[in-house]
C-alpha cells in the first residue's frame, strides 16, 4: 500500500491492531477460561503463577535479543530503534518461514490430551514469545501454541495459555508505542486536535475491525488446532513467507 511500517503512525496502527485482537481473544475464550483460571483461588493462583514468570522471560529473551541486534549487527546503535525492524520484508519473510516450518513440526507431535502446564513449560513458553516481540511475521500464537505441544502441553491448554499471554502483553506494548507516536507528533509540532484526527482516528477504526477479524480467525484457528489439522497455519505461513518476499 505504500505506507512506510517503521513510521511511529503505523507502528501505533499496527499495535491498534493487536488490541483489537487482544478483546478478540477475551471474548473468544472467557467461557473456557472461567472454568480453568477462575475455577478456583487456587488454580488462578497457579496459572497468575504461570503468566508471569512466563512474561518475564519473554521481556529477559525480548530485551536481550534487542541488545544483541542493536550492538552486533547495526552499524550505528544510538539511533536504532526495534520498529526499524518492520520494514525489511526480506527479514519478515524469514521470519514467516521459520514460524511454518515450527508450526508444521509441532503438528506432527502425538498430543498428550492430558498434558498439564508445568512452570518450567511456562518459561520456555514466555522465551519463545520473547523470540518473536523483534521479527514481525513471526507468529506469536503460532510459535508459543507450538511451543506449548511440543513441551507436551494438550492442544486446548496451549491454546488458552498462549492467548492468556497476549492479553498480559499487548497492554504495555500499545503504551509503548502510543508514547512514541505521540513524541513524533509533538516534534513536528501538530496540534492535539490534529494528532486525534490523523493518528488516533484512523487506529481505532482499525482495532475495530481487527477485533471482528480476530473473532472469526480464532475460531479458525482453534478448528484446525483440535481438529488435528494445525499444519494448515503452518502453510498458510509459509505460503505468506514467499507472498512476502515476492512483493518486497
Amino acid at each position: 500500500m505504500g505506507l512506510d511500517p517503521t513510521s511511529p503512525e503505523m507502528t501505533l496502527l499496527l499495535v491498534m491492531l493487536h488490541t483489537g485482537t487482544m478483546f478478540a481473544a477475551i471474548v473468544y475464550f472467557w467461557r473456557s477460561w472461567k472454568t480453568t483460571y477462575f475455577s478456583s483461588m487456587a488454580e488462578f493462583r497457579v496459572n497468575v503463577r504461570f503468566l508471569i514468570v512466563a512474561t518475564v522471560l519473554t521481556g529477559i529473551v525480548g530485551i536481550g535479543l534487542l541488545l544483541i541486534i542493536k550492538h552486533v549487527f547495526i552499524a550505528n546503535p544510538s539511533d536504532f530503534e526495534i520498529e526499524h525492524l518492520f520494514g525489511n520484508s526480506t527479514l519478515m519473510a524469514c521470519a514467516l518461514a521459520a514460524a511454518g516450518i515450527l508450526i508444521i513440526a509441532s503438528s506432527r507431535i502425538k498430543e498428550q490430551p492430558h498434558g498439564q502446564l508445568s512452570m518450567s513449560k511456562a518459561m520456555l513458553i514466555g522465551a519463545v514469545q520473547g523470540l518473536c516481540l523483534p521479527f514481525r511475521g513471526f507468529s506469536r500464537s503460532g510459535a508459543t501454541i507450538s511451543t506449548g505441544l511440543v513441551a507436551g502441553v494438550a492442544r486446548r491448554k496451549a491454546e488458552e495459555f498462549s492467548f492468556a499471554l497476549a492479553v498480559v502483553l499487548t497492554p504495555a506494548v500499545v503504551l509503548k508505542e502510543a508514547l512514541r507516536a505521540y513524541k513524533a507528533q509533538a516534534a513536528a509540532a501538530i496540534s492535539h486536535s490534529d494528532m486525534l484526527v490523523h493518528l488516533l482516528l484512523p487506529s481505532v477504526f482499525g482495532m475495530v475491525f481487527s477485533f471482528l477479524a480476530g473473532l472469526l480467525a480464532l475460531r479458525w484457528l482453534s478448528r484446525w488446532l483440535e481438529q488435528d489439522r494445525w499444519h494448515f497455519f503452518g502453510g498458510y505461513c509459509l505460503f505468506a513467507a514467499v507472498v512476502v518476499y515476492l512483493v518486497g
